[in-house]
């Protein structure tokens, strides 16, 4: 196994896959099952698994103690520490530390795993490689699955063993790839400050409507197909099972697709594409027909690699690890409220929610419109309010 950054990128992509989508396939059956949650419960847990990522900007201080790629790795260790434990706390305060826990990990790597995309890729291949990184991201959760089916299936082991052997192996191979990678050089030296530039403000907007919208898919159209339609932990499985077949094959095709239209064309088919799905979701019947629409939801999210290429053709390189940051915060202010605001709508009315999530997808579809053809930097935005050049956005 060659010992280049990126090689090491999509290990640590691997991991971090394997790990948190096995927590995420039980994470409904889990909760419905041993600790008796409503949509209410489910919500709040969701919003407080938010509350790490909306704090993503502190890791720009971090950054002061330890490197990008030292600190990548704490992260996806911490990950693998929550979920291993969360078997052993099955009740209402327990899921939510756990889950807490967990979420430092999760949030941390994938603020720092975006930044050293950013800095270790060309930007020719930058589209390319995110979508061979969702192709590992699929194989490591297709190995998940598999070790859900052989650990509670076939051996019929309970929550806490698959729990803690998924986590207790993640940490494992973190262990591992820190021992057999070198200590890799990044670009121009990152600025260790949060930096907001008035030029990214277009990528700021992109940013928080993916992170609201995205949430009501992550947060509810999982928790109907068991709550609506019934769906067992084998069913759950098997449906993940298909997104991740459909992603390994088609992702890393994707990436390259988005190379050749752009980012304005790429997320205008998203976004249609979401609207139509989100007001399906509000009317499905058919168990079906749900399962259907929740594997054409998971396949759009490809093509938001295109808000990162989009970034990173704009961007300075000293900007990017301040920005990934201050990004991941912005993407999870709706995500911190939402779940729970929603959940509680949920209770009175399933398909308002799903309404709201195609009005989120709205409001993206007309701010994708506003990507130049090429974006560059001093090229970032078709109209705005105020010219803004590089010189005066220096804050």
């Amino acid at each position: 196994m060659s010992k280049s950054p990126q090689k090491l990128l999509l290990w640590m992509t691997f991991i971090m896959s394997l790990v948190f989508s096995v927590w995420q396939v039980l994470l409904n059956n889990f909760v419905i099952e041993r600790a008796q949650f409503s949509g209410a419960e489910i919500g709040m847990l969701q919003s407080l698994r938010e509350v790490p990522g909306f704090l993503a900007f502190t890791a720009i201080f971090i950054l002061i103690l330890i490197r990008e790629q030292s600190f990548a790795l704490l992260s996806l260790a911490i990950l693998c520490v929550g979920v291993a434990i969360t078997g052993l706390y099955p009740d209402v305060l327990g899921l939510y530390l756990t889950t807490v826990l967990m979420s430092i990990g999760f949030h941390y790597f994938e603020t720092i795993n975006q930044s050293l995309t950013l800095q270790w890729v060309e930007k020719k291949e930058t589209a390319a490689f995110l979508g061979k990184a969702l192709a590992w991201r699929s194989a490591a959760a297709l190995s998940g699955y598999a070790s859900i089916w052989l650990i509670m299936t076939w051996l019929k082991l309970d929550y806490i063993w698959m729990y803690a052997i998924i986590g207790c192996l993640g940490l494992l191979m973190v262990i591992t790839i820190t021992l057999y990678f070198p200590k890799f050089e990044v670009g121009e030296v990152q600025h260790k400050k949060v930096i907001l530039r008035k030029r990214y403000w277009l990528y700021y907007l992109l940013t928080f409507f993916s992170g609201a919208r995205r949430q009501i898919f992550m947060v509810f159209a999982g928790f109907m197909m068991v709550e609506k339609f019934g769906y067992s932990v084998s069913e759950i499985t098997a449906l993940f099972l298909i997104n991740y077949v459909v992603n390994l094959l088609f992702a890393p095709a994707i990436g390259r697709f988005i190379g050749r239209i752009g980012e304005r064309n790429a997320l205008t088919i998203e976004y249609i594409g979401l609207i139509l799905i989100f007001v399906s979701y509000a009317l499905v019947e058919r168990s079906e027909m749900a399962a259907a629409l929740y594997v054409i939801d998971h396949l759009l999210f490809a093509m938001a690699i295109a808000i990162k290429t989009y970034f990173q053709k704009i961007a300075d390189n000293k900007d990017i690890a301040a920005t990934m940051s201050v990004s991941f915060t912005i993407n999870h202010i709706a995500a911190v409220v939402i779940p729970a605001a929603l959940g509680l709508l949920w209770l009175h009315s399933p398909q308002a929610v799903f309404y709201i999530g195609a009005g989120f997808a709205l409001c993206s579809l007309i701010l994708a419109r506003n990507i130049p053809e090429i974006p560059a930097q001093g090229n970032e935005v078709n109209w705005g309010l105020i010219p803004i050049s590089i010189k005066s956005d220096r804050l």
